[in-house]
């Protein structure tokens, strides 16, 4: 099948065995924390099986609040081709999906989008950056670069950064909340009142809730998607348009002020989110980051963007019923079928996606992923390093590793007490 050959394929150049998990009940996945976060990466156990109920179909909208809008900005503003942009967002979605077996998600490099977004650059630049940052990072994972880096990212210093990125995901989901509190404020409350309701996923009242707000709001988008008609494309081969000249802009520009944020968040807080929330499936950084390598060294090849492993999205996937790949199976053939048949109407698709509502969908990935440092425990100088971190964190999430290493390391050989 498919996915055992992208497996073997990827556990040769991680040169590792395909590891194999124990599905726990999942109610309990996310209980089961510190001492099964130990398991080695290599430990063998019982074959996971992707689930395909309706709480992994809940859990693949957890991170739209993310991909929406990046998505959007891609297409109207740096003039990306739907196409192959979604198409290869599917393909990735799916092979992670698969070959992973838990919700670790895919999203949008941000500072890369954001620049992007910013500066209006080309789409060959911004394909050159993804060639690039692939290189990198597949580099970097197979030359084991990361794993001397990844030991000094102690207990508070990880916590700080999911702390950090949790708070900046709950403060852009207030801003998007506010563009029509009153819906938000409803929104808000039916997600309360059904988040553990295994009969009624709150994501799927969110979105009927989306629907019939778009609808009111804005009248015409009836007419409009009525306009949507179906029409089969396929992605073209992108690799032609990009030059030396893209790819040198492409990595000054975008590539190299990512990689401290890939670091913090699509690395480090990645790989202690997944070992947390799944101890028996447990991945490391090097997987991580050659993961992060092949996926962005083939994306530009059909006009894919920059993509990663952000915690963020994983802790959305979680918090609204994910439990295996299959959320990410289900959302990944929802946009490469999208992409295939309905390229030409995306913009207009997502548009039933109220931004209110995708606030309260961003604010609730934050809170799951926030809530994750309960665990500190009570040693002041943790909770500093901790507090310290995440500040720094919602500004830079490699500054905020640099200066986490710092503190703690200070903290712990008594140069500096508080």
């Amino acid at each position: 099948m498919e996915y055992e050959t992208i497996g073997s394929i990827f556990d040769n150049i991680c040169k590792k065995g395909i590891f194999i998990i124990k599905m726990e009940p999942r109610d309990n996945v996310v209980q089961n924390k510190s001492a099964g976060a130990q398991v080695d990466a290599g430990a063998v156990g019982v074959k996971q099986k992707n689930h395909y109920n309706r709480m992994e179909w809940a859990g693949a909208f957890g991170d739209v609040g993310t991909l929406i809008p990046f998505v959007v900005a891609y297409i109207t503003i740096v003039k990306i081709p739907p196409l192959g942009l979604l198409f290869m967002f599917g393909i990735m979605l799916l092979a992670s999906g698969l070959y992973y077996r838990t919700p670790l998600p895919i999203q949008p490099m941000k500072a890369i989008g954001a620049a992007a977004i910013a500066e209006g650059i080309s789409p060959a630049a911004l394909y050159g950056s993804g060639l690039t940052t692939g290189l990198f990072w597949l580099l970097a994972g197979v030359t084991g670069v990361l794993r001397p880096i990844a030991k000094l990212a102690t207990k508070p210093v990880v916590r700080g950064i999911m702390l950090g990125l949790g708070l900046s995901f709950m403060v852009d989901g207030i801003n998007r909340m506010r563009t029509a509190p009153v819906l938000a404020g409803i929104a808000l409350v039916v997600t309360y009142l059904l988040l553990t309701n295994p009969k009624i996923p709150a994501m799927f009242m969110l979105l009927i809730i989306g629907v019939i707000s778009a609808v009111i709001m804005n009248p015409q988008i009836l007419s409009e998607l009525a306009t949507i008609h179906v029409g089969f494309n396929l992605p073209v081969f992108s690799l032609p348009l990009v030059t030396w000249n893209d790819l040198v802009t492409g990595t000054l520009i975008f590539t190299v002020p990512q990689i401290p944020l890939t670091l913090g968040n699509a690395v480090i807080a990645i790989t202690a989110e997944n070992n947390e929330l799944f101890p028996n499936r447990p991945v490391t950084e090097k997987k991580i980051a050659i993961s992060q390598g092949i996926m962005n060294l083939i994306a530009p090849f059909f006009g894919g963007i920059p993509m990663c492993h952000g915690a963020g999205g994983m802790a959305g996937h979680v918090r609204f019923g994910a439990r295996t790949g299959g959320a990410l199976v289900i959302l990944g053939s929802m946009l490469i079928i999208i992409a295939l048949f309905f390229s030409d109407s995306i913009s207009l698709i997502f548009s039933i996606f109220p931004n209110s509502i995708l606030g309260v969908i961003l604010f609730f990935a934050g809170s799951e992923l926030a809530i994750v440092v309960k665990d500190i425990g009570d040693k002041k100088s943790d909770f500093y390093v901790m507090l310290l971190v995440a500040a720094v964190a919602m500004w830079n999430m490699g500054a905020a590793f640099l200066v986490g290493v710092i503190m703690d390391n200070s903290l712990r050989r008594g140069w500096l007490k508080i």
